[in-house]
């Protein structure tokens, strides 16, 4: 990357949800899988890769990249256990498009980036800092609060369905600092969406007040028995160590260990076909049009990719580490990244992520995850083969003909060893 670049990163995963809520239901009129979330992920895509000078960003990405989050549970989770805890399992219309989105990103041809152990707003800060190193400049297509502390000069973020750029005047206007102080701010006020503890009864405008009467954080919290409202000061008080604490929660990383390097996310003309071929299967018509005119691709002659639903997500989010599965045995797969053809056991969770995103199925157990300290993984389902309902029918009568491997069961007679069993469904986030 070199100066005069432009690094476009999307907020995968917290586009999902904002669509999912802002534009209207949407099924797949074939077999009725929704896909609403899906329709408005690919039209911003479409229009930031192809069409982007006719947007309020005005400027054409020579890099870009989606980033997602890997799993619920990251450092902060270390930090402090009740981190986005109270988060809700998502509705269950959208937990199949979750994984739709992710193909969508690849059927584009666009890096497809996700990191154990780290949020996607963490991955958008590391690749901020050294698109900006470079001497590029950065687009952070997310109206995200917590992205706020990214903006700069050469740092925008941007609104794709309002169409609006948010720079840094739109920072102060909206929360009274400047984005540099927005961490300090989210410190003060928490985050009840993420469960970030904060000042009880501390809003932004009294956040904002405070850090411009004593400028910064620690000079706040050092003289915070100067404040002349009791009731406030006392609260402050009370609350200086959860405001440290908060304040390292909502601090983004700019130094992750990235998987993909910068230099990766260069941006290159969508593969017509290859992008026609998933529209098609998502019986997205109007944009398989447009985009099959825009590539010079004859959508007549190129069939419907085999595209994978994926079922069981962790029940806080978009999530790269369903609950395990199996397939009914001898139901056939599709790669996402080859487009081949196998039968068996297929995972949905990543394997392989290359340079441009693909990720590649690898073969699973009929028991893997099942076992104390097993990485989750999950099933992924051929949705031509499959519905919800045939998939559950097909699970039924399987397990009517299953025979049951009693060698594979632990019998718990001890302490240490209930103990273990106890450590890994933490761990894991579930047990049945």
């Amino acid at each position: 990357m070199k100066q005069g670049d432009h690094l476009f990163l999307v907020d995968g995963s917290g586009y999902i949800f904002r669509a999912y809520h802002a534009l209207p239901p949407l099924t797949r009129k074939s077999d009725g899988t929704p896909v609403g979330a899906v329709s408005g992920f690919c039209n911003m895509l479409w229009k930031l890769v192809k069409e982007a000078r006719d947007t309020s960003v005005g400027v054409t990405p020579t890099h870009f990249a989606v980033i997602f989050d890997y799993s619920s549970k990251t450092f902060r989770n270390d930090l402090y256990p009740e981190y986005k805890a109270n988060r809700s399992a998502p509705p269950e219309d959208l937990i199949p498009q979750f994984g739709l989105i992710r193909q969508a990103t690849i059927a584009f041809d666009l890096p497809c980036i996700e990191m154990k152990g780290f949020e996607a707003d963490d991955l958008i800060a590391t690749y901020t800092r050294q698109a900006l190193a470079a001497g590029g400049d950065v687009t952070i297509v997310s109206s995200d609060k917590d992205l706020m502390q990214l903006v700069g000069p050469r740092v925008v973020l941007y609104d794709t369905m309002k169409d609006k750029r948010l720079s840094i005047p739109d920072v102060i206007e909206k929360w009274g600092v400047p984005p540099e102080k927005m961490i300090e701010l989210q410190a003060l006020t928490g985050d009840s969406a993420d469960n970030v503890p904060g000042v009880p009864g501390i809003g932004p405008k009294t956040a904002a007040a405070l850090l411009e009467e004593y400028g910064d954080l620690e000079t706040l919290l050092a003289r915070a028995g100067e404040i002349k409202q009791e009731k406030r000061r006392q609260s402050i008080l009370d609350n200086i160590d959860k405001v440290r604490l908060s304040r390292e929660l909502v601090t983004l990383k700019q130094d992750v260990p990235l998987e993909v390097a910068l230099e990766a996310l260069s941006l290159e003309a969508p593969n017509g076909p290859k992008l026609v071929a998933f529209l098609k299967a998502m019986e997205f018509t109007s944009l398989t049009r447009r985009v099959a005119d825009a590539t010079g691709t004859d959508a007549s002659a190129v069939d419907a990719a085999s595209v994978i639903v994926e079922l069981g997500r962790d029940a806080h989010g978009p999530d790269h580490e369903p609950s395990s599965q199996t397939l009914p045995s001898g139901l056939p797969t599709i790669s996402p990244a080859s487009g081949e053809i196998s039968s068996g056991f297929a995972s949905a969770s990543p394997s392989t992520n290359t340079s441009k995103g693909e990720t590649v199925a690898q073969p699973i157990s009929p028991l893997e995850g099942e076992m104390p300290g097993r990485a989750e993984r999950g099933a992924a389902r051929q949705v031509n083969a499959s519905t919800p309902t045939m998939l559950a029918k097909s699970r039924a009568d399987e397990a009517l003909v299953a025979k049951v491997d009693t060698t594979k069961y632990a019998c718990i007679q001890d302490v240490a060893t209930l103990r273990t069993w106890c450590d890994a469904a933490i761990e894991s986030g579930f047990v049945a």
